[in-house]
């Protein structure tokens, strides 16, 4: 990766934090730190077959805005190049994500996925 491109904060909770999804969009593994969405919880969403062989997940993870300070998303932030985070938008527009910039409980902002369907 080369140190002029602007890096961008990416929170994962779900499939992007997999070893095998990271090498298949973005060529790497990624290195990340544990971090929280706080006023979020967590919910499933049933994933159409042909995605499953990709993850091996049977269900898609989505981060739901509560503005309840007790919810709380566990996850990993990574940092990745403006043309990764454009990568990882194929990746989950294809799984019926959009995404939308995040306050992390770490006080980093950051970009995370939910549910296109969701109000966020």
């Amino acid at each position: 990766m080369n140190n002029t491109q602007e890096l961008e904060q990416l929170f994962s909770y779900g499939s992007l934090q997999l070893e095998a999804v990271q090498l298949a969009t973005f060529g790497r593994k990624l290195a990340g730190v544990s971090d929280a969405l706080p006023g979020y919880c967590q919910t499933r969403i049933a994933k159409d077959p042909s995605v499953i062989a990709t993850s091996g997940e049977q269900y898609y993870l989505n981060a739901q805005f509560t503005g309840q300070d007790s919810d709380v998303v566990e996850g990993t932030r990574f940092q990745v190049t403006r043309a990764e985070l454009e990568r990882a938008d194929i990746y989950e527009a294809a799984t019926a994500y959009k995404r939308v910039s995040v306050q992390l409980k770490s006080g980093t902002h950051s970009w995370i996925y939910v549910s296109a369907t969701s109000g966020q």
